[in-house]
């Protein structure tokens, strides 16, 4: 087995883990303020892998800063009247965190409009926001609470550290060149970077940089650079972090005088499993793999422009305004940024991926 697979804390080096960040962080342009450079031991991108493998993280509290400049084309009217998918693509998010083991763990979304807060505590877990003053609360299955390691095999090991790195580089290797940056110093610690590069030249991803602690091992940021451009188009990065284990009491939800709480249903642990090779979304499937990945979807003739939906005309507008393409897989729109390209077709596909336009079209062809 795959050290990749075997310690969740390698996932970060995996074409997919860059895909989620860009999909689900929120940003701003820029780039965090640079710090001298340490002198540190040098360490070979094996060593670096080892050092995350088999870090060992009791806890931590810190704040994070999420910023990024995925140049977007003016998308305003997707929004309804909304700016908060404008924020998600042009902002700043500040989070404070803290982390205490598997079952405790807490996240702070701090904006000028107030606080969002996700409180897990065991088996309670609780969302709080204090614009409205509306909270929820969850009791997670036993499932979800966590049975480390009950009823499954214990993962495959390696024996020496040199065999996590030559399963580690073996494993990445085929998409992706691995090597070492220059040293940092970020939120006052020194760290090592580890620079992973696609190897396939579709991929708008040039590269992706994360800085290890020296000292504990843990990413302390996390940046994606597009082709072409000497910027980050995303980055997540700590500026104050501490790794001590947090006071038991941060994890304690106490609703405020006034806040309306929402009792949910609790998780079910009788579900069945989903059969065995059974998509979950039989329209969704994909074409070809690691980084140039290209997600296709079958929304109907009229599924993109969402013609059906309430702001159907308003969103149909603003699609329509994407530059027209066409070739021997039909003919459609194209919506493209730093990061990702889209592709709409007349015929109600959307293709998306972190890819070229004519790696888009060349999986349309089918």
């Amino acid at each position: 087995m795959s050290v990749l697979k075997s310690r969740p804390i390698l996932r970060w080096l995996v074409p997919a883990a860059a895909a989620v960040t860009v999909i689900g962080g929120g940003a701003a342009v820029g780039t965090f303020a640079a710090e001298a450079e340490p002198s540190l031991p040098p360490r070979t991108a094996a060593q670096l892998l080892v050092d995350l493998q088999t870090s060992q993280l009791e806890g931590l509290s810190g704040t994070v800063v999420q910023r990024a400049d995925l140049g977007l084309p003016p998308i305003a009217g997707l929004a309804a009247g909304s700016n908060e998918l404008a924020a998600l693509a042009s902002g700043t998010h500040t989070l404070r965190v803290w982390h205490s083991g598997p079952d405790r763990q807490r996240i702070a979304l701090l904006d000028t409009l107030g606080e969002r807060d996700l409180i897990r505590d065991g088996r309670d877990l609780w969302t709080w926001d204090s614009r409205g003053n509306t909270a929820t609360h969850r009791t997670l299955g036993s499932a979800a609470a966590g049975k480390h390691g009950t009823g499954d095999a214990a993962p495959e090991l390696p024996a020496t550290p040199q065999q996590a790195a030559d399963q580690a580089l073996a494993a990445i290797d085929p998409s992706t060149a691995v090597s070492v940056g220059r040293a940092a110093t970020v939120a006052g610690r020194e760290a090592y970077e580890l620079v992973l590069e696609p190897r396939d030249e579709a991929s708008l991803v040039h590269q992706v940089r994360i800085a290890i602690d020296a000292d504990e091992h843990i990413p302390l940021r996390f940046e994606i650079f597009a082709t072409g451009s000497d910027q980050p188009a995303f980055e997540v990065a700590f500026t104050q972090v501490d790794f001590q284990r947090p006071d038991a009491d941060q994890f304690s939800f106490n609703p405020p005088p006034g806040v309306t709480v929402q009792e949910e249903k609790a998780d079910r642990t009788d579900r069945p499993a989903p059969r065995s090779g059974m998509p979950e979304h039989p329209q969704v499937r994909t074409v070809g793999t690691g980084w140039t990945t290209v997600l296709v979807a079958q929304v109907g003739a009229k599924g993109a422009a969402g013609a059906k939906s309430p702001a159907g005309g308003e969103i149909a507008g603003v699609l329509g305004s994407l530059p027209e393409v066409s070739g021997a897989w039909g003919s459609g729109r194209l919506f493209t940024a730093k990061l990702f390209n889209v592709l709409l077709t007349d015929d109600g596909r959307v293709l998306a991926g972190a890819v070229t336009p004519e790696r888009l079209y060349e999986a349309a062809r089918g």
